[in-house]
C-alpha cells in the first residue's frame, strides 16, 4: 500500500474522515458516536496514515461529501480510488455500485446479475459491508431483495442508511397506498 494521509472534516451528519495516497482515495470514514471514536476507527483501519491538510483534489472530494450530506446532488464517479488490498470481485462490485445515481437504488441481486452471476447476491452484500469508501462507493444505495433495506456497516446501521437515502430523495420499498397514508381511524371500514 502506498504512503497514506488523512484528515477529518465536519459535515451536516457529523465529523467524517478521508484517507488518500498518491493513487487516490483509499478510505472514507463516516461519523461514529463521537469525534474521538471516528478518528480511532479510521486510525485502526489505516494505522500508518498520517494526519495532514488535504491537497486541492481531496478538498474537492470533501466538499462533494459535505454537499451530498446537505442534500445537494453530487457525482463521485470521477473520483480516483486506491483500492489496494481490495479483491478483484469487490472492485467489480464497487464499479457497478458507483454507477447508481443519487436517488436511485439497486439490489444485491441486481448487481450480481450485472456482474454475470445472479447467485452471487450474498457475495455482493459482503462486499458492500467491507466497502472502504462509503459515499464515493454508494453502498447505501444497495438494497436487499424486494426493496428491503438490508444491512449497513456504518455507525447507526440501517438508520444511517435510511437517512442517506432520504437525503438523496430515494424511495425505499414500495410506495405507500392511499389508505396507508391515512390515519388508522380514517381508513375505509373504520368508525
Amino acid at each position: 500500500m502506498s504512503s497514506l494521509e488523512f484528515t477529518l472534516f465536519d459535515t451536516p451528519v457529523g465529523r467524517c474522515g478521508i484517507v488518500w495516497g498518491h493513487r487516490g482515495v483509499a478510505g472514507v470514514q463516516l461519523p461514529e458516536r463521537s469525534i474521538g471514536a471516528t478518528q480511532a476507527r479510521l486510525q485502526r483501519r489505516y494505522p500508518d496514515a498520517r494526519e495532514t491538510a488535504p491537497p486541492a483534489h481531496i478538498r474537492d472530494v470533501i466538499e462533494g461529501i459535505e454537499g451530498l450530506l446537505r442534500g445537494e446532488a453530487r457525482d463521485f464517479s470521477t473520483v480516483t480510488l486506491d483500492l489496494d488490498g481490495v479483491t478483484p470481485f469487490q472492485q467489480r462490485v464497487y464499479a457497478v455500485a458507483r454507477t447508481i445515481p443519487a436517488g436511485a437504488t439497486l439490489s444485491y441481486g441486481e448487481i450480481a446479475t450485472r456482474l454475470g452471476d445472479r447467485s452471487a447476491a450474498r457475495d455482493v452484500g459482503e462486499a458492500m459491508g467491507q466497502n472502504p469508501c462509503p459515499i464515493i462507493v454508494p453502498c447505501h444505495r444497495v438494497l436487499a431483495a424486494g426493496g428491503k433495506v438490508g444491512g449497513f456497516s456504518a455507525a447507526g446501521g440501517v438508520t444511517t442508511k435510511l437517512r442517506l437515502l432520504e437525503i438523496e430523495g430515494a424511495q425505499v420499498g414500495e410506495a405507500p397506498t392511499l389508505f396507508e397514508r391515512l390515519p388508522l381511524h380514517a381508513r375505509p371500514g373504520r368508525r
